[in-house]
């Protein structure tokens, strides 16, 4: 009797797990519906009338902006094509202007030298006419001073590369003087600190 009866329960155990798992399996396509149903709600949601007249508002905006920027854009490089050609007529006016200048200062020299021409046509006073070019030279060396162009230090006797051109070598016995600068044939002129024209010399070696 003892027997039966738990062989019952063994039974009615059996049939109540075969009864939850039937449940469980007829309720997932249940859950798996909700999903499908949930999806398909969004998809229609996204397609509403609201949002495509959202997204058409945000493009129309787009547009409009890169039509601004280009705008701007095509405005600057006009301004700054102008800038550039305005400056490059500017530079053209001042490199113009200060040849024009420099060469007006060189007119009352000039005019010297042709007064001294003049006067030694009817003068045989050496002299004078020797003091009158050592006036003339004076005033175009000063002149030259005042736009920047200097002849080179006199006094500096050690031959440099940058500044002096060797148009002979002459052998010496005496080592200190090697290298040195014998002699200037043709002198040197700087301007703002810038060679002019090299020096011609004669190198010791």
């Amino acid at each position: 009797m003892g027997k039966n009866k738990n062989k019952i329960d063994e039974n009615c155990r059996f049939d109540e797990e075969s009864e939850d798992m039937q449940s469980s399996a007829d309720g997932q396509p249940a859950e798996s519906d909700n999903k499908a149903e949930s999806v398909a709600g969004d998809s229609s949601e996204g397609d509403s009338p609201e949002n495509v007249e959202s997204l058409e508002k945000q493009v129309s905006d787009l547009t409009a902006a890169v039509a601004h920027e280009k705008k701007e854009y095509l405005f600057l490089m006009a301004e700054f094509d102008n800038f550039r050609k305005r400056t490059l007529k500017e530079k053209s006016e001042i490199i113009r202007n200060a040849g024009e200048n420099v060469l007006k200062g060189l007119l009352p020299i000039m005019d010297d030298f042709e007064r001294g021409l003049k006067a030694a046509e009817t003068s045989d006073d050496s002299e004078a006419m020797k003091e009158g070019m050592v006036l003339i030279y004076n005033k175009l060396k000063k002149y030259l001073a005042q736009n920047g162009v200097k002849e080179f230090d006199p006094e500096d006797d050690t031959f440099d590369t940058e500044k002096h051109e060797a148009i002979s070598v002459v052998p010496v016995a005496d080592e200190s003087k090697k290298g040195k600068i014998l002699d200037t044939v043709e002198k040197g002129y700087m301007i703002n600190d810038k060679v002019l024209r090299h020096a011609k010399v004669v190198v010791a070696q």
